[in-house]
């Protein structure tokens, strides 16, 4: 399969069998963290097809002019893959073996700066792969430590576009038909800010923990209540007991 532009060709073939993939550890503790709460609400609500692929720091290939270029963001979303998780273990080559990532995001690490590398020639930079060769439709640069998010979309030119984000300092992101936003709290130990998602509604997509800890609150509430149902039950039938007794005390055999 072959893309070409007056600049560059563009092809998607399969990361060779004996190629050696760059197994330097992530820049930062935090880095996996952030990845793993991104994908863990969207399949504990539903939001995670099959079929679908969410990636951490993993190789996503392209071959530019006859090189092969991999480049492993901090997490993307693929919502289509059509071959088996088998033959994507150690990367993933776009329009070969399934859909472009719809969201591609970066955290902001020790390196700083190659996030926005637009640099053409070979290696190309981050930017300039996600715009110009994977043609992602959103990605996002994520600062941890200070909660700063820029969300960036492919315009009509084909170049990405910095976002404004909604009342809620949100961002849709319709491929997904979700909005990405930053959270502030606690999660495994690290109190900070986080990246989360909203379903159309409104709603927050909850972690694992957050819905066993609401199912925790709703079975306590249920039982309060049937707690305080039992104690009505018992307080109506003492009062008809003390009635009866006032009326065989005058004399009147209460009615069964």
């Amino acid at each position: 399969m072959l893309t070409t532009s007056t600049t560059h060709k563009i092809t998607w073939e399969k990361l060779p069998d004996d190629f050696v993939l760059d197994d330097e550890p992530v820049d930062n503790i935090n880095q996996p963290l952030l990845a793993a709460a991104l994908t863990e609400s969207l399949e504990q609500n539903g939001k995670l097809p099959t079929n679908a692929l969410t990636t951490t720091n993993y190789g996503i290939c392209a071959t530019l002019n006859n090189r092969l270029v991999v480049k492993a963001p901090d997490w993307s979303y693929i919502p289509s893959i059509k071959v088996s998780r088998e033959e994507v273990k150690r990367s993933y080559t776009p329009r070969l073996e399934g859909d472009i990532p719809v969201i591609v995001m970066e955290f902001i690490s020790d390196t700083e700066g190659n996030e926005y590398s637009s640099k053409p020639t070979y290696p190309p930079g981050k930017w300039f792969f996600y715009e110009q060769i994977l043609q992602v439709p959103n990605y996002t640069i994520f600062e941890p430590d200070t909660g700063v998010l820029e969300v960036y979309k492919l315009d009509d030119s084909g170049r990405y576009k910095l976002q404004t984000a909604d009342a809620n300092n949100r961002y849709w992101i319709a491929q997904m038909q979700l909005s990405l936003g930053i959270w502030e709290g606690m999660r495994e130990n690290r109190t900070g800010y986080w990246l989360r998602w909203w379903d159309e509604n409104g709603e927050l997509l909850l972690w694992g923990s957050e819905l066993a800890a609401r199912e925790r609150q709703r079975a306590e509430a249920q039982s309060q209540r049937a707690e305080a149902e039992s104690q009505r039950a018992e307080a109506q039938s003492q009062r008809a007991e003390r009635l009866a007794q006032q009326l065989r005390a005058a004399g009147i055999e209460p009615e069964e």
